[in-house]
Order: C-alpha cells, then structure tokens, then sequence
C-alpha cells in the first residue's frame, strides 16, 4: 500500500490541526501572557546585579516567586532585560541556595552551621577589631612635613551593590564614613 503525497500531506495538515485544537481552553502559554499571571501578585522591582536599574515585574502565588520578567512600563528598559536580568528567578528559586549561615573556622576542613546571632557578633567584633588596629586619626604630608587631621581606617573597604536604592545607599555611605572607611566601591564599577 503506498501514499501519495498529497494523502501525506493531507494528513500532516489534519493531524497538526487536531493537536491545536485539542488544547484545554483558557490554558497558559507564551502566547497569552495574561492568563500565564492570572491570579497572581505583581510587585515592581530593580534588577540587582548592574547599575543600569531595570525594572522587573515579579509574580508570586503564596509568597514564593512563579515568574519574573521585564516591566513593559519601566522607562530604563522598557521590558527588554539581559541574560543575568532574565535569569533572575534562579535566585529566588534555587535548590543549592544557602538558607543558613555557614562557617568555617580558620584550619578547619569542614563548614559547621551558625545562627544569625553569633554571625552578626562576629561581623561586628572582627569590625570593630580592625577598625581599632589600623585607625588614624592623624597623618604627616611627606610633600609640606604638615600633620593634618584625618580620622579614617585603611584596613577596611566598603563594597556597595546596585540592589540597593537611593535611601539604602545613603545609609550605607553614612556608616562607611562614621566607621572612618575611606574606600567605598560599587560591584558595577569592577
């Protein structure tokens, strides 16, 4: 028994035709972004990892992220995002994400679990430690032999990210100069 190719094509045409209609009304696709968000919560948000400042708009059901993409009504990047942009429901979805605090003791070979608490301690402690060792408060010209007041560490440095806004960023920039950090730095920059 043979087919000709027109019976074959007839048939490719029916087949192809059946399989688009026999989807389940009212389903989600990329073709319909309205239903794909229907039902969940929309929140506006920046994109964290330059300084350009994309808009997002991410979708949550229940408190956990479903969707993120770019906002259509944001004026830097009118919806369009980059590949880092458009791979950002791998943070808030990721299996090998670190929930907890993870230390490991100098020499040791094995990471052991800490609470928030004796993390933050330790932050500050080894701060205030260093800021203790390596502060000036006064500093000689070689250029004029004058010594002038400075105030400030260099056995620190600040290093500030673009997932910060206007007003965390000016938080931060303050308790960098009241710590006397002289060298503050933004990730986009590097």
């Amino acid at each position: 028994m043979g087919i000709s190719r027109r019976k074959f094509l007839q048939g490719g045409a029916l087949a192809t035709a059946g399989l688009t209609l026999s989807g389940k009304p009212g389903e989600a696709s990329v073709d319909a972004p309205d239903l794909r968000t229907k039902g969940l919560k929309s929140t506006t948000t920046i994109c964290p990892f330059c300084s350009v400042g994309c808009g997002l708009l991410v979708h949550t059901k229940n408190g956990k992220v479903v969707n993120t993409e770019g906002d259509p009504q944001h004026p830097i990047n009118q919806g369009a995002l980059c590949p880092k942009g458009g791979a950002l429901f791998q943070i808030a979805n990721n299996d090998r994400r670190l929930q907890k605090v993870m230390y490991r003791a100098p020499g040791s070979d094995r990471w052991e679990e800490k609470n928030w608490d004796w993390a933050l301690d330790r932050i500050a402690r080894n701060m205030k430690e260093t800021r203790d060792k390596t502060f000036k408060a006064r500093e000689t010209n070689k250029k004029d032999s004058k010594e002038y007041l400075v105030n400030r560490t260099d056995g620190m440095a600040f290093f500030g990210g673009a997932g910060l806004d206007n007003e965390e960023c000016y938080l931060w920039s303050k308790f960098a100069r009241a710590m006397g950090v002289g060298q503050l730095e933004h990730q986009a920059r590097l």
